[in-house]
């Protein structure tokens, strides 16, 4: 009888362990289905999303099949494009240099008369298409083979402006190998003829996060293929393509 007053005395001292609290339902959790219809219905679920993702992706492939040279093997066309990527103290980005480098050796092999450089200078301070320039005429492309789109935001701008504002209705596009079916896609979507030269790159952290970038990209130039928007900025047309191919011819 002892044992039963302590614990009396334990309960009015408020000495006892506070109750447990009730375990929470199970009610909230995810079943899955337990019929074969049930699970055939999710299996069918996971298979439309997996094509839905891919579709793009996909579409991308199947389009610039067979258009992506080497820069050796790749046919001579009267204008190279080479896409913005960035500056770095005012000077191309790595990524960018090595598409320069790739449309430069373009030049020198008469593969290309006039490189249409595509960039943003949306901001006073940061300027692709004249940090591009530079880079090329330290190289040995002359000035005046050199034509600079000065409002191509996005790779889907860069192709309509090249198409309704600078008249380039066939080309070969330069960028790295990550990027060049989308390009060559949304080009294909403007209405250029092009090939691509897809500017081969170690395979390192950087690498691996723009090829991952490029598959979300892809959703976003399906859309653009199918609506065709118009680009931030359109504007007037201009001569400089035009006129950089007569100086070329003359």
């Amino acid at each position: 009888m002892k044992r039963p007053r302590l614990r009396l005395r334990r309960q009015r001292a408020g000495q006892l362990e506070p109750p447990r609290p009730p375990r929470p339902s199970r009610s909230g959790r995810l079943r899955l289905p337990r019929t074969r219809r049930g699970q055939r219905l999710i299996a069918q679920a996971v298979m439309v999303g997996t094509v839905v993702a891919l579709a793009p992706a996909t579409w991308m492939h199947t389009t610039a099949d067979g258009r992506v040279r080497a820069a050796s093997e790749v046919p001579a066309q009267d204008v190279a494009m080479v896409f913005g990527a960035g500056l770095w103290n005012g000077r191309p980005t790595r990524y960018l240099a090595h598409r320069l480098d790739t449309a430069a050796e373009l030049y020198r092999a008469g593969k290309v008369k006039v490189v249409l450089v595509t960039g943003d200078n949306s901001r006073a301070e940061y300027d692709e298409p004249d940090a591009m320039r530079t880079y090329l005429t330290e190289r040995g492309v002359p000035d005046g083979r050199i034509v600079s789109d000065y409002a191509g935001f996005d790779t889907w701008d860069s192709c309509v402006r090249a198409k309704k504002i600078f008249g380039v209705d066939r080309a070969v596009l330069v960028t790295q190998g990550f990027h060049i079916r989308r390009a060559l896609a949304l080009c294909d979507s403007a209405g250029i003829e092009s090939y691509g030269v897809g500017v081969e790159e170690p395979r390192d952290a950087n690498t691996w996060y723009y090829g991952a970038r490029e598959m979300v990209a892809a959703g976003k130039a399906a859309l653009d293929a199918a609506f065709k928007p118009d680009p931030t900025f359109l504007g007037d047309q201009e001569k400089g393509v035009q006129e950089a191919l007569a100086s070329a011819d003359g």
